[in-house]
């Protein structure tokens, strides 16, 4: 009987040994590079694909592990607010970054989520790279994976927009840049990460290509005729750059540069995806990204897919132009990280910080409910109620971004409850054409809400520093004309994104199921085998790594 019992554990031993020895040994990737479209939804990937070449998208949507029903999970959904939760792996109730811009209830004034005037400008002259990530509260991917390299390893972040090349990087970035147009051109970085500018970037501006970009007119990358997902080119749901009479193609850029901000213009173009490009290879040869024993990250953002968005509309023929020539850049970095850096020996994810909403009065041209929202009436309407309820216009000290801030001092000087204010004017402002629901910041934290818009809601909400009134307006509302395109909402047009990763240590295939913004962050962490970002609320997407 022992002889057997002994028998049976070396077998068993030797099974175990066997299943250790064929478990896939996963290298760390010398290189993760993290992609933000800005105002990418779900539906570009699947509206053009037939137009998509083999070796953009499709190369790590054939190749990587891709994520169809992929949602942000909080409100508002900004620019700020979504690389802030794409990178800390939480939402605004814990990471601090509640807007792009937001009133400062302490400092009685409104801020942007990024300005510090501790900090000088590195590259040119003024206020533009007066910068820092101060205002996040938590610590993102790039900051622990500096952390568990006890501080080796490079942090990169480059963007067009300033917000979102400094959120990703975090506290502890070896460095960030953004573009400065209007009459700079240039890119541009702050005195939190550095004294003066690297050489290849000092090269790298004297070069001048954005002046070649800004040379040559704004074609359709093919025949006009072939763009069939878009509506025609001429209709009167588009913006116009100053200088146009029709927002028709050709875009004339040469003789508009002038007019629409000098080299700014390179941001509201395609040209500036392939610009971004330009400078992110720069990057990782300048900085030798992917040739050390540590994993670098460098987080690029593509910010010029949410200037034409905004100005165009979802199915514009210039958005439908754009997500074809950025497939071209795409195909061009990822040849480029091939080459440079090893097919083996570098992971990437690739997603948006948010979607947006088809324009408005083009839903409402097909009988699709869809609103627009008088800001200034709805200021007026909720002073008529404090008017009428205590006899006073002076106790709200602030409307914007969806929020009431209630003048604390002035409530408690009339003898009146602050909870009870703010209640009143919750049960009346739903009154008002475009207000859906509104709650309280008292309703916010004494209730849970497991799910839904007002689960966003509350995701979004922070106890510090939002107002004292929150609202969601209607679907398919903006505030504004009746061109072009916004974003904000918890609504699915501007919830759904992309999530692809791809790369080492990334299988192969496809999920239906529902993953939140926040779930990249530890998923990465998982892959990395490092602590993931210190207020992460997201899951790790098992289903996406090889063992």
């Amino acid at each position: 009987m022992k002889n057997y019992i002994l028998l049976l554990s070396i077998c068993c031993l030797t099974f175990s040994c066997k299943k250790v020895k064929e478990k896939t040994v996963i290298n760390k990737p010398k290189l993760v590079i993290g992609i933000v479209i800005d105002q990418m939804r779900y539906d570009y990937l699947t509206r053009f694909s037939d137009r998509y070449s083999e070796h953009g998208f499709k190369r790590i949507l054939n190749n990587g592990f891709s994520l169809e029903n992929a949602h942000y999970n909080l409100i508002p959904t900004y620019t700020a607010v979504g690389h802030a939760s794409i990178y800390t792996g939480t939402t605004p109730n814990n990471h601090g970054i509640i807007s792009n811009n937001w009133y400062d209830k302490f400092e009685k004034k409104s801020i942007y989520c990024v300005d510090d005037s501790n900090y000088k400008t590195i590259g040119i002259n003024g206020i533009a790279g007066q910068k820092s990530p101060k205002r996040m509260l938590t610590t993102t991917i790039t900051d622990q994976l500096h952390l568990a390299q006890n501080m080796k390893g490079k942090t990169i972040g480059i963007a067009a927009k300033d917000r979102s090349a400094i959120l990703p990087l975090g506290h502890t970035a070896n460095a960030s840049y953004w573009f400065e147009g209007a009459n700079e051109g240039k890119w541009i970085s702050s005195s939190f990460y550095m004294d003066k500018l690297p050489s290849w970037v000092v090269d790298f501006n004297a070069s001048k290509k954005a002046d070649a970009y800004l040379s040559s007119p704004w074609k359709t990358l093919y025949d006009i005729k072939t763009y069939t997902q878009s509506r025609d080119d001429n209709n009167i749901y588009e913006g116009l750059f100053t200088g146009e009479k029709e927002p028709v193609f050709p875009h004339d850029i040469p003789n508009l540069k002038s007019k629409n901000a000098n080299y700014s213009m390179i941001k509201a173009i395609p040209a500036g995806n392939s610009f971004t490009i330009d400078f992110a290879k720069a990057t990782i040869l300048g900085e030798n990204l992917g040739k050390s024993n540590f994993t670098d990250f460098l987080a690029i953002s593509f910010s010029s897919t949410d200037y034409i968005g905004h100005q165009f509309g979802p199915a514009s023929v210039e958005i439908e132009d754009t997500y074809l020539r950025l497939d071209n850049d795409l195909k061009n970095l990822f040849n480029f990280l091939d080459k440079e850096v090893g097919k083996e020996n570098y992971t990437l994810f690739l997603t948006a910080d948010h979607a947006a909403v088809h324009v408005p009065a083009y839903l409402q041209s097909l009988k699709i409910p869809a609103h627009y929202l008088d800001i200034k009436k709805f200021r007026e309407f909720t002073l008529s109620i404090t008017k009428k309820y205590f006899n006073t216009i002076d106790i709200i000290e602030n409307v914007s971004n969806y929020q009431i801030f209630l003048n604390k001092q002035k409530i408690e000087s009339l003898g009146l409850n602050k909870n009870e204010v703010a209640q009143k004017l919750a049960d009346e402002i739903i009154n008002f054409d475009g207000i859906y629901k509104a709650v309280t910041a008292r309703t916010l934290q004494t209730n849970h809400f497991s799910d839904g818009i007002l689960n966003s809601l509350q995701n979004g909400y922070n106890q510090k520093f939002s107002g004292d009134v929150m609202m969601i307006p209607y679907p398919a509302t903006l505030i504004g004309g009746r061109t072009g395109t916004s974003h904000g909402s918890g609504y699915s047009y501007d919830t759904h994104v992309p999530i692809i990763f791809y790369g080492n240590g990334i299988k192969k295939g496809v999920s239906k199921k529902r993953y939140e913004i926040t779930d990249i962050a530890p998923t990465i962490a998982n892959l990395l085998q490092i602590e993931a970002p210190n207020g992460t609320t997201g899951k790790i997407i098992i289903e996406a790594l090889k063992e």
